[in-house]
């Protein structure tokens, strides 16, 4: 940002915060009715401000500050907010940070106030109807673990006017409690790695259901896929998040489609033979129209992807080990006891546990050109969430420390991948720093090693609630669901 915005440090910082504190404050019921009212979302530099509270929304500005080494704060985005809300915007996703940012650098100079400014910037979204699919759609989650829970409170929380992705019903076996339904939504609404449910629920045991900020979800109780009728629920053409991972090729995971209200499939496992991994933001824009199942791979390559891609088209990559620091999962055992795989049958919670990680493979799926240029494996360690990958890379042209963590800030805050790649440059960060973080990865420069050609980065990732923001998005894309977006072309509504 420009020198002319730079403000003197406040003589009373207790009076500064107080400001700042009233004016994000005033942001919140802005926010709430034009993403109710008009389905008009508000970001901050990717960061969403719709359902913040008052310190989410001022921590926001925070980072933006700290990472964009500007003066953003809520005297800049408040008055832009203003000037939006007296215009009549359609369905859209505006990024208010960078709408600020932009006219404090530039609109100023061109001698537009404020209010014509972002009246000009966003004309081509004033009286718009384009709406962002034509009819809601149906979602339904095949299993309801941790993955499975994850979705829905982000399905929930992004319902807003409910025209877009709607959570319909959850399948799950039924369980040998006489309480299962209570049961299952008592673990959606407490977790003990992601807090609370932000939102109330109910239970209505006559219809079978759940009631999660006003979305009813259907409890279905099935063991097959086909076994199914979903249009006896009211549920139509339907897109299933299949969450079990038991059916991973194209042949297990069509048994979805034959159930009745079944339009598509997802899969959040890594796929097998000819179905499709597909990364958000990397490779979904090969995802047709007329492509009924997918697989959304696996949160490691989710993370790892990402940085890969963005490193390979800079600097080239000729070769490359990756290794994974991996949260233990369900598959391992608490206590030592019998398991199918090597190593996995040991205490989990008491062991790091050497195993093997089909990540390094993968990714050539999503990005062809690194095939056979990758190797990896695995240690899974004893925290329930959040994992790192460790990319130590040859490059085909030698860098720096500076130049490369330099790239990877701006790939963060400014490309086509700022929604997958978030950036960190705190020394003292640790792994329960980044529970909740919606990117694929975050990419650490404190740790970020360089020798010439050689180069080690490290990869911060929640594995559950950042890999199912990254399912979310595939989903947006496979059901056709298209915001009309500020800044023009920027992609990913979480």
């Amino acid at each position: 940002m420009t020198d002319q915005r730079k403000r003197e440090r406040p003589d009373d910082y207790f009076s500064d915060w107080k400001e700042r504190e009233a004016l994000a404050e005033a942001m919140i019921p802005q926010v709430g009715a034009m993403a109710r009212e008009r389905n008009v979302k508000c970001y901050i530099y990717g960061h969403s401000l719709v359902n913040q509270s008052v310190l989410d929304i001022m921590k926001t500005h925070r980072y933006v500050r700290q990472v964009e080494h500007n003066e953003l704060s809520e005297f800049e985005t408040a008055p832009v907010l203003n000037a939006m809300r007296d215009l009549p915007l359609g369905p859209s996703h505006i990024d208010v940070g960078r709408l600020a940012v932009e006219f404090y650098d530039k609109g100023q100079g061109e001698g537009l106030s404020l209010e014509e400014y972002v009246s000009r910037q966003l004309g081509f979204l004033v009286n718009s109807t384009q709406r962002p699919v034509e009819k809601p759609v149906d979602v339904v989650l095949y299993g309801f673990g941790r993955i499975g829970r994850l979705m829905a409170r982000i399905l929930i929380n992004k319902t807003d006017g409910g025209d877009s992705l709607r959570l319909r019903a959850v399948v799950v076996r039924k369980g040998g409690a006489a309480n299962d339904l209570v049961k299952r939504a008592s673990l959606l609404r407490r977790d003990s790695v992601h807090g609370a449910f932000k939102g109330t629920i109910r239970v209505d045991e006559d219809r079978q259901s759940f009631v999660a900020n006003g979305n009813e979800v259907k409890v279905i109780y099935a063991d097959k896929p086909e076994d199914v009728d979903y249009t006896a629920y009211g549920i139509n053409d339907c897109l299933v998040v299949d969450n079990t991972g038991v059916w991973r090729d194209e042949e297990g995971l069509s048994r979805h489609l034959q159930a009745k209200g079944v339009a598509k499939v997802i899969l959040t496992a890594p796929g097998k033979g000819d179905l499709k991994n597909i990364v958000a933001g990397i490779n979904d824009h090969q995802l047709e129209a007329d492509d009924r199942l997918v697989s959304a791979a696996s949160c490691t390559t989710n993370a790892i992807v990402p940085p890969l891609k963005a490193i390979d088209d800079e600097y080239g990559i000729v070769s490359g080990h990756v290794e994974t620091v991996h949260a233990y999962t369900n598959d391992q055992n608490l206590i030592d006891n019998y398991h199918k795989a090597d190593r996995r049958g040991r205490s989990a919670p008491l062991n790091m546990v050497i195993t093997e990680t089909g990540a390094a493979k993968a990714v050539a799926k999503v990005l062809p050109q690194m095939a056979g240029k990758l190797t990896g494996n695995a240690i899974r360690v004893p925290t329930p969430n959040v994992s790192m990958a460790i990319l130590n890379l040859t490059l085909a042209r030698g860098t720096t420390v500076e130049q490369l963590n330099e790239f990877m800030r701006a790939t963060a805050l400014h490309s086509n991948m700022r929604k997958q790649i978030d950036f960190s440059a705190s020394p003292e960060v640790v792994s329960s720093d980044f529970v909740g973080s919606r990117s694929a990865c975050v990419f650490d420069a404190q740790a970020t090693i360089v020798n010439g050609t050689q180069a080690v980065c490290y990869l911060w990732y929640d594995n559950e609630y950042g890999y199912s923001c990254q399912v979310y998005r595939v989903m947006e894309k496979m059901a056709g669901i298209r915001y009309l977006t500020y800044p023009e072309g920027s992609t990913g509504t979480l």
